[in-house]
């Protein structure tokens, strides 16, 4: 299987998500994904200092075992994946497992400020969306969806998200193909991924279709 790499990075609520869904309701299952937020790191620590800990920092995670499973799907090798649980500020214990596809989507945050992990992506694509959307979204989301507080949001973003945000990933936009202004909202940018995307699963398909026949051949 010749597998297309996708990665979509960008700030925190930027709309990556949104982008990947988008995608996974175009090519259904011609499409895995693996995010990078699964692959935090398990820290034996009490819930009162696991919450303290910098998230947005990338010693927090386990980029070498993402690098070691992407390049398993990569050639063609189901993976299982380590699951996070928000709620806990740590690893479940359980996995995942995420089969193979013709194209591979990578989204996290800082995905591309990894070389090796940004050396196995054949396409890069950067969420650019304005900071005041961003933390209004992030404020949504963490109080309706992983229960935390207000106050806490707002800390958290202030101490750790912000000043990494501008120390790690924003820098790491030079490295995108494809610079995406509002993430789906962009619909212009959306049909050119599209595009390239399906242009890579027909191609796929073509190969598939003269190997069988080349097989079938006394």
């Amino acid at each position: 299987m010749g597998s297309i790499v996708i990665g979509i990075a960008g700030g925190t609520a930027s709309g990556k998500t949104t982008v990947t869904n988008k995608l996974r309701e175009f090519f259904g299952d011609s499409i895995s994904v693996i995010y990078h937020d699964n692959y935090y790191k398990h820290f034996d620590l009490p819930f009162e200092e696991r919450v303290k800990l910098n998230y947005d920092h990338p010693d927090t995670f386990d980029t070498a075992r993402m690098v070691e499973d992407l390049a398993r799907l990569k050639s063609g090798q189901a993976v299982q994946c380590p699951v996070y649980d928000f709620t806990l500020y740590n690893r479940t214990g359980e996995t995942v497992e995420i089969p193979p596809a013709k194209v591979i989507i990578v989204e996290g945050i800082l995905i591309f400020e990894n070389k090796d992990l940004r050396d196995l992506m054949d396409i890069k694509i950067f969420v650019d969306t304005d900071a005041d959307t961003r933390i209004l979204r992030r404020l949504r989301r963490d109080v309706e969806k992983r229960g935390r507080t207000m106050d806490s949001v707002i800390r958290q973003y202030l101490e750790t998200v912000k000043p990494m945000h501008e120390q790690y990933v924003q820098p790491s936009r030079k490295y995108a193909d494809i610079v995406m202004l509002e993430g789906g909202h962009n619909l212009v940018a959306l049909d050119m991924i599209v595009q390239r995307i399906r242009s890579h699963i027909d191609n796929e398909q073509i190969t598939d279709n003269k190997g069988s026949a080349a097989r079938k051949q006394p």
